[in-house]
C-alpha cells in the first residue's frame, strides 16, 4: 500500500509542485488538497491520509492551530509534516511543540521531500537543522527538565535518545550500538512511555528543551 498524503497550502503553485514530486513515486500517493488549515479536519476524516504536508503560515487557520485541532479531534491522527519557507521561523518550532512530526523547507530538493514523507510515515525522526535546535535550547524550561528527571532513563535509553536527537533511524541506531533493530524499537517505546511523548519528535524536543542534548 502506498503512503497517502494530503497537501495543505494556500499557494496553488506550492501544492502543484509537491504533488508532482510525490505522485512521481510508486510508493506515495497524493489523495487530496486544501488551501487552508480550516479544511483539514473534514478532509482527514474523509480521506484518512497517512501524512499531512501542511503549510505553517495560512490566512484563516495556520499550521500550528490546524495541527492542534487534528491531534485533538481525530482518532488515530495522521503524521503531520509542516511546510515552511524559513527554517528559523518560530512558527515551525511552535508547530513541532504542538505535535507536528517534522518539517520540510519549500526549497527542498525533490529527493529530500520524498525522504521526509517516507520517514515521518514510518514514525522516524527528521534531523532538526541548527536553527531549530537553537530555538529548542532557547525554549529550555523547568518542565522539560523535570519530565526528563522523573523519567529516570537507563544508560542505554539515554544513549538511544541522544542518537534519536541526531536524526538516526532505528536501523542506524542499531548499527551504532551494535544491537538488533527490535531491541532499539523496544528502547524507543520505553523512552516515549517514560517521557509521556506522543512520538519520537516530541521526545527529541524534550531532550533539547531540558538541556539533555546540546544544540551544538
Amino acid at each position: 500500500m502506498p503512503v497517502t498524503v494530503l497537501l495543505v497550502d494556500d499557494e496553488p503553485l506550492v501544492r502543484a509542485g509537491l504533488r508532482a514530486v510525490l505522485d512521481s513515486q510508486p510508493d506515495i500517493e497524493v489523495v487530496g488538497e486544501a488551501a487552508d488549515g480550516a479544511s483539514v479536519i473534514p478532509l482527514v476524516r474523509q480521506l484518512r491520509p497517512d501524512v499531512v504536508a501542511m503549510d505553517v503560515r495560512m490566512p484563516l487557520l495556520d499550521g500550528i492551530e490546524a495541527t492542534r485541532a487534528v491531534l485533538r479531534s481525530v482518532d488515530s491522527p495522521p503524521k503531520i509534516l509542516v511546510v515552511t519557507t524559513f527554517e528559523n521561523d518560530e512558527y515551525v518550532y511552535q508547530a513541532l511543540r504542538a505535535g507536528a512530526d517534522g518539517f520540510l523547507l519549500k526549497r527542498a530538493r525533490p529527493s529530500e521531500i520524498v525522504h521526509a514523507v517516507r520517514l515521518v510515515a514510518e514514525g522516524e525522526t527528521l534531523l532538526f537543522p541548527a536553527a531549530v535546535r537553537a530555538l529548542a535550547a532557547e525554549y529550555g524550561n523547568r518542565q522539560a527538565r523535570a519530565v526528563l528527571e522523573r523519567a529516570a532513563l537507563t544508560e542505554r535509553e539515554e544513549a538511544v535518545l541522544r542518537l534519536m536527537a541526531r536524526g538516526l533511524t532505528n536501523v542506524e541506531i542499531a548499527g551504532e550500538l551494535i544491537v538488533g533493530t527490535e531491541t532499539v524499537k523496544s528502547h524507543v517505546s520505553a523512552i516515549l512511555g517514560k517521557l509521556g511523548a506522543r512520538d519520537r519528535t516530541q521526545a527529541v524536543i524534550t531532550a533539547y528543551e531540558s538541556g539533555f542534548v546540546s544544540p551544538a
